[in-house]
């Protein structure tokens, strides 16, 4: 960003002035304990409603890009995950009559297979959950995502809130992280929709990088390979 250029919580803040309203800038600490409803228009929709419904000022949430933007998110925490899928650093000690549910995990196909078994069904080919590729960098899938990572702790937008007991709340965003954003959305769909699909992508792109890397030592090697040649000064 240019340091005369006008970040965009400044030109939402400037908008609401106009408005006869006050911006009141806020964090929020705890979103979880937040009662809050999304307002479903744009700025000016946002701002006569909040007039209507009385208020005489805006809280103001300056919004910043952040580095774990870049990697896939399924959405599903670690326990969910483990509820899901069976935790596999408690081994069980039922024997063949398992009840505790923290033996085999059962496949898509039925089948159950350990840890060390299930490495090996990968092979074979056993069906990803897109929460299987969670962490995933997205930029392997859509590479134009790493043009952003210069702009990590920028501000990128802001959101409004009402107050009150509803909190009703808005977020507006610069230009550049909507571009941003529809290139995650892109690269997460393609997780979501083919598991499998992304992993393969991601896998030949890395063979691509290596083989390429490959042939280019191969090059230096050959091109180090020659002798200096002599001058005409040498050879006499």
């Amino acid at each position: 960003m240019a340091k005369n250029e006008k970040s965009v919580t400044d030109l939402v803040c400037e908008h609401i002035k106009k408005q006869k309203l006050l911006p009141i800038p806020v964090q929020t600490l705890n979103e979880e304990a937040e009662a809050t409803r999304y307002f479903g228009g744009d700025l000016k929709e946002f701002l006569a409603a909040a007039k209507t419904l009385g208020a005489k000022s805006i809280f103001v949430e300056t919004l910043y890009l952040e580095d774990d933007e870049f990697y896939y998110d399924s959405g599903i925490d670690d326990e969910e995950y483990l509820a899901m899928n069976g935790d596999f650093n408690n081994e069980c000690c039922c024997g063949e009559n398992c009840k505790c549910k923290k033996g085999d995990k059962k496949s898509k196909n039925g089948s159950t297979s350990s840890p060390t078994e299930k490495d090996d069904d990968k092979v074979d080919g056993v069906l990803l959950e897109p929460e299987d590729l969670e962490g995933l960098d997205l930029s392997l899938l859509r590479p134009e995502i790493a043009k952003f990572l210069d702009r990590v702790g920028e501000s990128c937008g802001v959101r409004l809130t009402v107050p009150g007991v509803d909190h009703l709340e808005v977020e507006i965003f610069a230009d550049w992280y909507d571009e941003f954003a529809e290139l995650v959305d892109e690269a997460s769909e393609i997780i979501e929709e083919d598991p499998n699909g992304a992993l393969e992508q991601v896998e030949a792109m890395f063979k691509e990088a290596e083989k390429a890397a490959k042939d280019e030592d191969k090059s230096v090697k050959k091109i180090a390979a020659h002798p200096p040649k002599k001058t005409a000064k040498s050879k006499k």
